[in-house]
């Protein structure tokens, strides 16, 4: 076997600690009062990698490859996903004054946004593990990022989706030849129909923290932005939180970049950005509460971030205290005009998610809980051109 050097040695409950062989497919803590999610750890201590051989290799994400769950080279499924570019915003002074703000542009990744990295590691695992089918309930783009991977895995991948997802995912979705099928109702309910299925047909659920290997891809970022930051991390980080898969891949990845020994003790605070419509983390955040309730009010232009209770909503917000970090929610008209205000000022169409922390940036700002010479960075997590059926509406009003 020709093995990638991987230093994976096993799963472990978040909550109970609880441990588990990664040598067949897994999906939670089996204890039947904890069903917290798993995560994948590594033996650090015998990694020989120095971080100045990073640049030798390829600008994807698999540079990591040692601290990435695959051990088999060849099972690795990659479009070339990972290393996108922090570019600063320049020419939004009036706002950005005395700040160094950065956004990292995760629309440039295959199927145009975040959601490839954490389905290119979770696919390639389940290649690795011998699954054949898989499925996954989604807002849009982990269900074209699903049926991307899978096409070039041979795996076969069913993906349910809501009615008023915008036509570019779904169309994505056939293109790539999965199954798709359209729901009446929100990721819940697609999640409830796609568990269902899962159970009847034996097919490995996806879903968003419920299977250990999404989050590795999306701590990729995190490593990234060490990296691209000369082995530094930002002063604050502002991420669009519907499943929250990203929020906790960073502060993982920072974790575990200071027990490597490449980065020191800081941490960047980090802050949550909810839709008003669905803003159960924020609510429970600004509360001083340990989970979140169910909360959706109906759409959003935002559709990534209509998720009403994510399943890993005690580990989001603890990442958020440890870090003292924040919270913002941001309503649709506000998205808009920050989605505008980025176009048309930097040149960059960036997707309603993302939109919605240069809107949240400004609130912090004006409240002065971003101070003068910090370092900020945005995770403008797609591309806005996906949603152009959701916002032509708006933009020609």
């Amino acid at each position: 076997m020709k093995n990638s050097g991987s230093l994976l040695t096993h799963l472990e409950c978040v909550t109970c600690g609880k441990k588990y062989s990664y040598q067949e497919p897994r999906t939670v803590c089996e204890d039947e009062n904890c069903k917290a999610i798993l995560s994948a750890q590594y033996n650090f201590a015998a990694c020989k990698l120095m971080k100045s051989e990073l640049k030798n290799r390829p600008a994807t994400m698999w540079r990591y490859r040692e601290f990435l769950p695959v051990l088999n080279l060849e099972n690795i499924v990659t479009l070339g996903e990972g290393f996108t570019p922090i570019l600063p915003l320049t020419n939004l002074g009036k706002h950005t004054s005395g700040r160094q703000v950065f956004y990292k542009d995760e629309s440039l990744n295959p199927t145009c946004s975040f959601k490839a990295r954490g389905l290119s590691a979770a696919v390639s695992k389940a290649k690795e593990l011998g699954v054949r089918e898989t499925v996954i309930p989604t807002a849009g783009n982990a269900g074209g990022a699903l049926a991307a991977y899978s096409a070039k895995a041979g795996i076969k991948a069913h993906v349910f989706m809501p009615k008023l997802t915008p036509i570019a995912f779904k169309a994505e979705v056939e293109l790539f030849g999965a199954e798709f099928r359209e729901i009446d109702g929100n990721i819940s309910d697609c999640g409830k129909l796609a568990n269902a299925e899962a159970v009847k047909h034996n097919w490995f659920d996806v879903s968003t923290l419920k299977e250990p290997y999404r989050l590795e891809g999306k701590k990729t970022m995190g490593y990234e932005i060490a990296e691209q930051f000369g082995w530094d991390v930002p002063d604050v980080i502002l991420y669009p939180t519907g499943g929250g898969t990203g929020i906790i891949g960073i502060w993982k990845a920072f974790d575990e970049l200071e027990e490597l020994g490449w980065i020191g003790k800081k941490r960047p605070r980090m802050v949550a950005v909810q839709s008003e419509n669905c803003n159960g983390i924020h609510t429970a955040f600004q509360n001083k509460e340990l989970s979140s309730a169910f909360k959706d009010n109906g759409f959003t232009l935002a559709n990534g971030l209509r998720v009403p209770k994510p399943y890993a909503d005690k580990v989001i917000l603890k990442v958020l205290r440890d870090s003292n970090g924040n919270s913002v929610s941001v309503n649709d008209d506000e998205i808009l005009a920050a989605l505008r205000e980025i176009a048309s000022g930097e040149g960059s169409f960036w997707t309603p998610e993302g939109a919605a922390l240069w809107h949240a940036f400004k609130v912090l700002t004006q409240s002065n809980r971003i101070t003068a010479n910090e370092k900020v960075l945005l995770l403008n997590t797609g591309s806005g051109y996906k949603y152009l059926e959701n916002l032509l509406p708006y933009i020609r009003r």
